[in-house]
């Protein structure tokens, strides 16, 4: 299910986009300024952002060079009819794609469909097949463990939540991010205690002492890691 975010500060305008959107079983968010698109886009994991140009705050060109700081995420930009420069700036600052306005919604759904299946397949392209951290082996094809060469059993959510953090070793995650990312939202799994719970069970099965883990890390006041 892809997560889309959309950006503009006209609320009918986001408000139509997202039924339709979701008519297609798309997950999504909304913002209606640059500095809310700035921050939802940091702390929340999107396979989309649909980004107007003109934005109240922030400008949405602005907003995409920020995001490309730390975010491959495809962006598509809504510009005004005609307005050429605004395109032009908007490829230049890292958008994959733009539409001007006013737009067929049936060709930003289009325009979407395609962004998604490309980057699927990059996605797919460059996916290893095993990760290895010391003795842990994950393979991803087959979504097994191995830990000094014995399997370990995991629930599907275990294994994705080990997935996520091997795949992006280094990288602390926060429980509110883990659950947008792994289970949709608070709304979907109760709360980010039930982060914190896949993880206790995940250093149960993978670390020698799940007290004084070796691999599954606290970043206390933050989130967790894998190192």
């Amino acid at each position: 299910m892809a997560r889309i975010l959309v950006v503009d500060d006209e609320k009918n305008i986001v408000k139509g986009i997202k039924f339709s959107l979701e008519q297609d079983g798309m997950m999504v968010d909304m913002a209606h300024d640059g500095e809310e698109a700035l921050s939802m886009a940091r702390t929340k994991p999107y396979d989309l952002i649909i980004l107007d140009v003109m934005l109240p705050k922030i400008e949405g060109t602005d907003v995409c060079r920020q995001i490309r700081e730390f975010s491959a995420v495809p962006v598509v930009m809504v510009t005004a009819k005609g307005d050429d420069m605004d395109k032009i700036m908007g490829l230049e600052f890292g958008a994959d794609d733009y539409i001007t306005k006013p737009f067929n919604i049936l060709e930003l759904k289009a325009r979407i469909k395609a962004i998604l299946r490309r980057a699927a397949r990059e996605t797919a392209a460059v996916r290893p097949k095993e990760i290895r951290i010391r003795e842990v082996v994950l393979s991803m094809a087959e979504r097994r463990v191995y830990v000094m060469d014995s399997e370990i059993y995991l629930t599907a959510r275990e294994y994705d939540l080990l997935e996520l953090l091997m795949t992006n070793a280094g990288k602390v995650y926060t429980r509110e991010a883990l659950l947008s990312q792994l289970w949709g939202g608070a709304e979907n799994a109760g709360d980010v205690r039930t982060v914190d719970v896949h993880v206790r069970r995940l250093r149960e099965k993978i670390e020698e002492n799940p007290s004084e883990p070796s691999y599954l890390y606290t970043k206390w006041g933050v989130g967790y890691y894998f190192r």
